[in-house]
């Protein structure tokens, strides 16, 4: 018996400013640094060109760029580890991140 699906993939997903404002709303889980915890949604929900928008909404609200998750690393480390992460950590940069 095939089971049917009840959503379907959303691909190209449009994120004017409205949307990309949405993220900074996101509720952390637990005792999560809230600031890193937008970020990193952001970061892996949106593509570089949509991130920095929300990196400008994000320190136009003067929310901490280096806040760190659970790790103790800041976004900025993390993403530059990633293989595809280098447009990111340059907006982070350009933000102030260290």
């Amino acid at each position: 018996m095939a089971l049917k699906k009840d959503k379907q993939k959303v691909l190209g997903e449009v994120f004017d400013d409205e949307r990309i404002r949405t993220f900074l709303d996101i509720q952390p889980y637990g005792d999560m640094n809230a600031d890193f915890h937008v970020m990193e949604k952001a970061y892996r929900g949106m593509k570089a060109e949509n991130f920095k928008t929300f990196i400008q909404f994000f320190t136009e609200a003067k929310r901490d760029i280096n806040a760190t998750g659970p790790d103790g690393k800041t976004l900025l480390t993390i993403v530059s580890e990633h293989r595809l992460g280098e447009d990111y950590a340059e907006i982070l940069k350009a933000a102030g991140a260290q």
